[in-house]
């Protein structure tokens, strides 16, 4: 309570009526797969261009990160987190110089072709310069004869190969930690190659020649599925799904791990199935041509994550020939549009997938009667309409839950909610809370009903909310509990349209 002490007139600042929910994102995906390079961190990227950048392009036969994250924008989708899964021995890269420890940014044999050159800042006091200029550059394809020229020394000719990425950082300060310019200030999260230490103070200006990093190794084995878990007690070390339960990647709602084996998706549905606000896109093994064979209900019975088959032809993101991929990254790409063009309620259905050409098995009617009731998501071409997505359903046995669209939109709702009520925990818990409580979730609740996602003509029979004590008991408050019922009627997409047409005959006339 204010104190009122001398006279005066005192303006005070009071809050009444029901707090604004905001919607959460509903279309943020995270990737998990093997890269070319890049740290094992979680990284946003908002472009293939970004992704490029910080963890390259195709690298390998058989592995369809680069593929899956292009065709996630290709169709449509803004922002995903690359996790990037390692295998268990590999080695990272590293170079002292100039009394500096240079590594590259994460581990691999790839960071033996990164080259560091260090040498003064453009900028100068006088005839004195204020630091130093660090100069990295990456080559994706070894030199034949293992030579590779300064791509910064202009007084020499260019010489192929040509690095596929290269960095220049100008006028870093070195002997003023204060200074904005301090280099682990301006090379922190910056660099896509390296990161720079300095195990010591430095006591001078540090300078080195172009020289490579050395003792990077890639892993022996490909990864499994615990590092595709990343768990670790160290939070700073956490890796792939675990790194992903951390508060920084809350915004998560989709996740995808390319043409991954059958133990790393169960570990996918089961992170989603333990976030309860998390979606799982899942990919058919390659060549399963036998329709008969494809019964993924048989081993991932869940609401958390749907099924999509077969694979997709596209163009290789290097050469352009024909390429075999897995269709996940485009679903999702197809997700992210459609949440953003109609809303979360929409099906994610009957809609083209953008870079696909052909398919690697073509579904008819005949092969989809028998893959739709066990929750497989046919992709098919159809003549004069493209290839579309021709499937809604989720991998759950409970009807309640048979489409992507009503798992989706009740993750929609119950996030936002979770996220839009933090302000309610340790109010006084009375009438007055309860009221503000139902007013809150129904104001957001009406937007959303009004917007399409909800079913009934009227707000009733759209949503009920109880909050008063047909919900808790004395128990309940005097244990501090606050317990809101919240009955919903989400739409639901029209699978099967079905048109009655008769033959109306004219009656004889007396």
């Amino acid at each position: 309570m204010a104190e009122y002490l001398a006279p005066g007139v005192f303006i005070e600042e009071i809050e009444r009526g029901p707090r604004p929910i905001e919607g959460v994102a509903t279309s943020t995906s995270a990737f998990l797969g093997e890269t070319e390079r890049g740290r094992t961190k979680p990284r946003l990227v908002t472009s293939f261009n970004e992704y490029r950048r910080h963890f390259g392009s195709v690298f390998a036969d058989g592995k369809y990160m680069p593929d899956a994250v292009s065709g996630f924008f290709e169709n449509g989708g803004r922002r995903a987190f690359i996790c990037r899964i390692l295998g268990p021995d590999a080695t990272v890269s590293t170079r002292t110089a100039g009394g500096l420890q240079i590594d590259a940014i994460g581990p691999g044999a790839w960071g033996d072709r990164v080259f560091v050159k260090i040498v003064e800042s453009s900028t100068k006091k006088g005839d004195t310069p204020i630091g130093f200029r660090l100069q990295v550059a990456y080559w994706q394809t070894p030199s034949p004869d293992g030579n590779y020229a300064d791509p910064f020394d202009r007084t020499q000719p260019p010489r192929l190969p040509l690095p596929t990425l290269a960095e220049d950082f100008d006028n870093l300060v070195w002997d003023d930690r204060t200074s904005p310019d301090y280099f682990e200030k301006r090379l922190q999260d910056n660099s896509a190659l390296v990161t720079v230490t300095a195990p010591a103070p430095l006591t001078t200006l540090p300078s080195a020649g172009f020289d490579k990093l050395t003792g990077g190794a890639d892993a022996s084995a490909a990864p499994g599925v615990n590092q595709f878990k990343g768990e670790d007690a160290d939070s700073n070390l956490r890796t792939g799904l675990s790194a992903l339960d951390l508060d920084d990647y809350r915004e998560v709602a989709l996740v995808q791990a390319p043409a991954a084996p059958d133990d790393v998706v169960a570990a996918v549905i089961t992170h989603c199935e333990k976030s309860q606000f998390r979606f799982a896109v899942v990919d058919t093994a390659k060549n399963m041509g036998d329709p008969n064979s494809v019964d993924p209900r048989s081993k991932w019975d869940t609401q958390y994550a749907a099924f999509y088959y077969p694979w997709i032809w596209v163009s290789d993101l290097q050469s352009g020939q024909r390429k075999l991929v897995p269709p996940g990254g485009h679903t999702l790409g197809l997700y992210a549009r459609t949440d953003t063009d109609r809303g979360v309620w929409k099906a994610p259905a009957n809609d083209t997938l953008r870079g696909v050409f052909d398919l690697e098995y073509l579904v008819d009617d005949n092969v989809q009667e028998v893959l739709n009731p066990r929750g497989v998501n046919a992709i098919r071409r159809f003549p004069g309409r493209g290839i579309r997505v021709w499937g809604a359903r989720t991998l759950s046995s409970n009807s309640l839950w048979k489409y992507v669209s009503v798992r989706r939109l009740f993750i929609f709702l119950e996030r936002s909610i979770y996220e839009g009520t933090q302000w309610v925990v340790f109010e006084p818990n009375d009438e007055r809370l309860w009221e503000r409580v139902k007013d809150t979730i129904r104001l957001f609740l009406r937007t959303q009903w009004r917007a399409g996602a909800l079913m009934g003509v009227t707000e009733e029979q759209a949503f009920t909310i109880a909050c008063d004590r047909s919900t808790m008991t004395q128990d309940d408050i005097l244990n501090g509990r606050l317990i809101c019922e919240i009955g919903i009627a989400p739409v639901r997409p029209a699978e099967f349209v079905i048109f009655r047409i008769f033959q109306n005959t004219a009656e004889a006339q007396s």
